[in-house]
């Protein structure tokens, strides 16, 4: 009776123990310095922030495909602080040569517009879509959209 007991209680520690372990909702990835990357890698990144309940902090550049954080991790556990500046633009295959011209990518441009909130989208629009020039998104234009960190 006694070893059912202890046996129990061990139950309920390693129960608790994992739970504890295991819960990061209230852990916090912070963006500072992100100047993006393969389109593929930032998706898989942040459906494990979404996946993990994990709040994001913008603070500081964020661009390219650093910006899909927007689409893929609830708009409410992302904020933003007067440092972040989002920088948006279309997709582009690297070039044959080092150096050489960018060439865009049509499916990972649509890509990135499906996958951003329709109020960035709209914003996007709103500067003539997205191009190989990078267009910015920062400071109260910006706080308008998403939550200020406190």
């Amino acid at each position: 009776m006694l070893r059912n007991g202890i046996l129990t209680a061990l139950r309920i520690a390693a129960v608790a123990i994992v739970g504890l372990v295991g819960h990061s909702a209230s852990a916090t990835v912070r963006i500072t310095d992100d100047y993006g990357g393969q389109i593929g890698g930032y998706l898989s990144r942040f459906e494990s922030v979404r996946a993990s309940g994990e709040k994001v902090v913008i603070d500081g550049p964020c661009m390219s495909a650093c910006t899909l954080v927007l689409g893929v991790v609830p708009s409410d556990r992302i904020c933003v602080t007067p440092r972040a500046r989002l920088g948006f633009h279309a997709a582009w295959r690297g070039s044959a040569k080092v150096g050489g011209p960018k060439v865009t990518a049509d499916d990972g441009t649509q890509l990135l517009l499906e996958t951003y909130p329709q109020q960035i989208r709209d914003w996007i629009g709103r500067r003539g879509g997205l191009t190989t020039q990078v267009i910015y998104l920062s400071g109260r234009e910006l706080a308008g959209m998403y939550h200020r960190c406190v």
